[in-house]
């Protein structure tokens, strides 16, 4: 793992350390078994709650620890270290419950966000649609008020823990002729009349995360569900992913890290030509590159998150770098971590197969990395057009 010192409190330095034990003890001796039979990891799920994890991401007036950024970035990168696929149904809860922290009443946030707290249920985030990918703003959920509900109609698609989560934030449209100003966020609950669950997908990675349809057909829900305001949807929608993203990127700067670390131990191991193929240059250069990309990853993750809980506002700009560059980086790592390991590299008895497979979902989810540079590319426009 990382050698170098960044200045962790104490405090950050004891949830890394639960958070690592945890991904050895707990992650790794399930994780070929998790991904093999595409097996939602409840044992593991109730192993966070148990140590208070779910709390990290909820704020302490509501049951939780009230940690910030860095400290929640902290325990993904090293629960990543062992399992995307299990983080991700980790951190899927609180991206969950970030609208309802974000925007909602005091009401709402006492009713939903204690049970999220514990871990006794998982929330989940529902945004993306068949035709509202990247382009957020097209999605066609609706919301209609009839009397004293709101009845649902659509669908949201990809969604993580689907199914399995209790609560759900919805974004849908309650205007359809105003666009992204016509979206409205609501907290619909598993059970509600008319809400229901497509199969679980079965996918290339993340085999351990659970991914679902959502369907709402007249799905009625009561009239204090609305998160915010009508018509604040899309800006809660952005809002809760630029705050979730620095979160994905140290998933990919711990991905990244057991990679490099089962090159370096195989190099170290491996005997071509009477000599370790540690000792050649040309691993030598590719591990090299994968341990620096690996610090500088680390680096932007960490001090980007440090700048969000300082109290700054603007973060769309830099949680997208803190997303895109951990990401690609993750991709390209457990690429080269394969290919210093031959032909184990590609054989499901060595990790590194599943790594590599499991890193591609991580520049697709919560904006495309090409979304990403886009939104980087257009507040650097923004920034220069006033000097």
């Amino acid at each position: 793992m990382a050698s170098v010192n960044y200045f962790l409190t104490e405090e950050q330095q004891m949830i890394k350390e639960l958070a690592r034990q945890i991904a050895r003890e707990k992650i790794i001796p399930q994780r070929a078994e998790l991904d093999e039979k595409e097996e939602f990891p409840w044992s593991i799920m109730k192993d966070l709650a148990q140590a208070d994890l779910f709390g990290l991401f909820v704020p302490e007036e509501y049951g939780g620890l009230g940690g910030g950024c860095m400290d929640i970035c902290v325990a993904l990168e090293e629960l990543a270290y062992g399992c995307i696929a299990v983080t991700t149904t980790y951190a899927a809860s609180a991206l969950g419950s970030y609208p309802i922290q974000l925007f909602g009443t005091e009401e709402q946030k006492k009713k939903y966000l204690p049970p999220i707290a514990t871990g006794e249920k998982f929330a989940a985030f529902g945004l993306t649609e068949v035709n509202a990918g990247s382009d957020a703003a097209a999605i066609q959920t609706t919301a209609v008020e009839d009397g004293d509900y709101w009845v649902l109609n659509g669908s949201k698609q990809w969604i993580t823990t689907g199914g399995e989560a209790e609560i759900y934030t919805i974004i849908a449209l309650t205007d359809k002729h105003k666009g992204p100003r016509g979206a409205s966020a609501f907290i619909v609950e598993k059970g509600d009349p008319g809400f229901t669950f497509g199969k679980k997908e079965r996918k290339m990675g993340l085999r351990a995360s659970t991914t679902r349809e959502l369907f709402f057909t007249d799905c009625r829900i009561p009239k204090d569900r609305l998160l915010g305001r009508r018509g604040l949807g899309f800006i809660i929608a952005m809002k809760t992913l630029d705050l979730a993203r620095p979160g994905i990127g140290a998933m990919g700067v711990g991905l990244s890290q057991a990679a490099l670390d089962e090159a370096v131990n195989h190099a170290r191991k491996r005997i071509q030509f009477g000599a370790p193929i540690i000792s050649f240059q040309a691993i030598q250069h590719m591990l090299a590159n994968m341990a620096t990309e690996i610090e500088a990853s680390r680096a932007l993750v960490y001090a980007v998150a440090r700048t969000i809980d300082a109290g700054e506002k603007d973060i769309q700009k830099l949680s997208a770098m803190a997303k895109l560059f951990p990401t690609d980086v993750a991709m390209k790592v457990t690429t080269d971590a394969v290919q210093i390991l031959g032909g184990y590299g590609y054989m499901k008895d060595y990790p590194v197969e599943k790594m590599m497979r499991d890193a591609k979902v991580l520049q697709i989810y919560e904006g495309t990395n090409q979304i990403l540079r886009n939104v980087i590319g257009q507040s650097l426009n923004k920034e220069y057009s006033k000097r």
